[in-house]
This record gives structure tokens, C-alpha cells and sequence, in this order.
């Protein structure tokens, strides 16, 4: 890759670092997107919505097997303030790119360019997607599905950044790259009373503790080993006074599932255990689900395609197979839904060990010698699917 490219990247990313937007409010990002692919030149450029970007770029060749590619980046921010007192830090209080979707959209950026300058040799078509509210339920990856935009695709490819890999490392995952994210509201109703006659009341706040315990049981006594589900209750809240039994709790949590049947199962068994033990204490629930983001499920065809790539670009030290799918959440399960996909995470850990703190928060910050590779990585794409 040229230097002027790589100082591109650089530059894209630190301006959208110190610039950051929330989800479905990323104007000034989109905006400041497309002037940068104006400038590049060769793209039919369109806005599904009010906030993302679509570059259509296609090839001087064409042919009737040619194929339609798609590659994604996400490119809003989080509600964080930042802490990182970099030279580019975030001017926008309260908001930061905790999880690396300025480094998704300057390494597409950077594809865009090298990819652009080769587009004579190239036959079919790649539909750049710089895609808005990754970070906000339905997830704007949703709504690009539904506004058309992987119809007619052959193959969809993303990038993610990591900090728990090297810088320069790229981690290879077929099958689920990562989970189905669903959340609980749960409210127990017992009965109040004094602390000194807990007979005389219904405890919702004993109930809900072996409520806690029980639903463990899930995970290491009901779902299969080899597709457990996570289950955390992550909320408690009860009660006001110490020498008072309260007469209702309200709890939440979250469930995290790699397939629809560890998914079904948990929400089913959940709902089970807490019928069964508030009943047997003589309590009622109330029970609200909030249903997320499906499971991104990698494609073993397209994950050829990646492996193919990346034999090309990395050392073999630096690719890793991994068997381990992520309980984390990403919205491209939506075109893993639609289309063949391949998402794929790429190293940005810091040397310094001290300095590598995870995404999502304050004191994030990614190693930006490896954006390189990640713009590398979609222009060898096109370049073996295309040519």
C-alpha cells in the first residue's frame, strides 16, 4: 500500500475519532464520508437513509458470471467520555468511538482508494457500505436490509478490531462469529413486612436470589455443552429501609445464545425456573423481553474467500484460526442473515500491554499500524473474486 494511502487512513481516522456521532445522528460523519469518495472519484454514491452511505463502484469488465460483493463499516459512536487525553481526542462531550468504528470506516476509505485505482481490471460490482446505529437497537444494518441494499449481492465482508489480538494479527472464525443478544425485566411480587417477622411475609428478595442461582443451572444442566448459552442477571433493585422486607424486586439481565436453539431454550427454561420458584413461595412475576440482534453466522464459502485473502497479505505467525465464536453483539448479523458473510476480527493491541483496554471503554485506543492491513485485506478481496 503507498504511504499517501496509509497517511490517509491515518488522517480519516483521527478525524472521525475527534469527531464522533451517535447512532442516527451521524450527519456531520456521513457528510464528511462522501466529500472524501467525491474527491476519490469513480463511485456512484446514494443514502439508503438519513445518515449512511452507499458507493457503488463497478468494474470495466463485465461478464455474465461477474459477481456483486459488499463490504461494510459502521461509523457511529458510543455514549462514553473519553479518557484517553489524545492529541485528537473527542470534541463532542459525552461521545467517543469506544469500539473502533472510525478505524472500520477509514480502513474501507482506504480500500476505496486502492481498490478504485484498479477498477479497469475489474468485472462485476462492490457496494461500499459505510452503515449507520450499529450500537442502537433495530441496528441500522437492519434498515439497510430492508432499503434493498444487499439485493442482488453474492458474497458480504466486515471487519471488526480487536484488542485482545497483536497488532498486524487477523483472527479467522467459520460458523458463528458471535452472539444473539436478548434482555430481561423481571419484577417478583411477594408480600411486604417487618424484618424481625419474616414469616409473616413472602421475601421477593430470597426468591429472587435462588431465582439467580437456579437459572445457572441452565448453562451447566439443561443446554447442550456444546452450544451453552450466557446468562447473567446484571440488575437488583429492592427495598428502601434495613429493617424492612420489601414487597416487590425488580431484576434484569441479559441472555447470549450462537444459534436459534441454545436461544429458544434459554429464554424458554428462564421462564420456567422463575414460574416454578415463585410459585413455590407463593410470589407472582411479571416477565418483558427485549429481543435483540440475531447471531452473526460466518459463511464457509466466504470464509474461503477471507482465508484466500489473507494468506496473501499476512505472515502465517500472524493468522489465527479461531474456534471460539464471541459472546459480544454486532448488527452485521442482519446481512449475514441475507447474504453468504464473512466478519473477521483484526489486531489492534497496543505493545504496552498497560495501555490495551477493551472496547467500549474510556481509555480505548487501538494500535494504528494495523489499519493498514484492514484496507489491504478488502482490496485483496475484490481484487481474487473480481478479476
Amino acid at each position: 500500500m503507498s504511504e499517501k494511502i496509509e497517511k490517509d487512513i491515518l488522517e480519516w481516522r483521527r478525524y472521525l475519532h475527534q469527531n464522533p456521532e451517535l447512532s442516527y445522528n451521524e450527519v456531520n460523519t456521513s457528510s464528511f464520508i462522501k466529500k472524501e469518495l467525491e474527491k476519490i472519484g469513480g463511485f456512484e454514491i446514494y443514502s439508503p437513509t438519513t445518515t449512511s452511505l452507499v458507493a457503488i463502484l463497478k468494474g470495466g469488465k463485465r461478464t455474465e458470471s461477474c459477481k456483486t460483493l459488499l463490504f461494510r463499516a459502521d461509523i457511529d459512536a458510543l455514549p462514553i467520555h473519553e479518557e484517553t487525553n489524545l492529541s485528537f481526542t473527542s470534541q463532542n462531550k459525552g461521545v467517543m468511538h469506544a469500539c473502533g468504528h472510525d478505524a472500520h470506516a477509514a480502513m474501507l476509505l482506504g480500500a476505496c482508494k486502492k481498490i478504485q485505482k484498479i477498477q479497469s481490471e475489474l468485472s462485476g460490482e462492490i457496494r461500499f457500505v459505510f452503515q449507520h446505529a450499529e450500537e442502537a437497537f433495530p441496528g441500522g444494518a437492519y434498515e439497510l436490509i430492508n432499503q434493498g441494499v444487499a439485493e442482488g449481492v453474492d458474497y458480504a465482508f466486515a471487519l471488526h478490531v480487536s484488542p485482545d489480538y497483536e497488532s498486524g494479527n487477523f483472527s479467522i472464525q467459520n460458523g458463528p462469529f458471535c452472539a444473539a443478544a436478548d434482555d430481561f425485566h423481571i419484577k417478583i411480587i411477594g408480600k411486604g413486612g417487618h424484618a424481625s417477622s419474616p414469616d409473616k411475609s413472602i421475601d421477593p428478595i430470597h426468591i429472587a436470589s435462588q431465582f439467580n442461582v437456579a437459572i445457572q443451572g441452565i448453562v451447566s444442566r439443561i443446554a447442550s455443552p456444546y452450544e451453552v448459552p450466557v446468562i447473567s442477571v446484571t440488575k437488583i433493585h429492592a427495598g428502601n429501609a434495613l429493617n424492612v422486607i420489601p414487597g416487590e424486586i425488580s431484576l434484569g439481565g441479559t441472555v447470549r445464545s450462537h444459534n436459534n436453539e441454545s436461544r429458544k431454550l434459554a429464554h424458554k427454561s428462564l421462564e420456567r425456573i422463575l414460574k416454578g420458584v415463585t410459585e413455590s413461595y407463593g410470589a407472582t412475576y411479571d416477565i418483558k423481553w427485549d429481543i435483540g440482534y440475531p447471531a452473526v453466522q460466518n459463511d464457509s464459502t466466504a470464509v474461503e474467500i477471507t482465508k484466500g485473502a489473507v494468506e496473501k497479505i499476512f505472515n502465517t505467525e500472524q493468522i489465527i484460526y479461531n474456534p471460539n465464536p464471541t459472546f459480544g453483539t454486532e448488527d452485521f448479523s442482519s446481512f449475514s442473515e441475507a447474504v453468504p458473510s464473512s466478519m473477521q476480527f483484526i489486531g489492534v493491541g497496543q505493545n504496552n500491554k498497560a495501555d490495551n483496554y477493551p472496547l467500549h471503554h474510556p481509555k480505548f485506543n487501538l494500535n494504528e499500524s494495523a489499519l493498514k492491513y484492514g484496507s489491504e485485506y478488502f482490496y485483496q478481496v475484490a481484487k481474487d473474486v473480481l478479476s
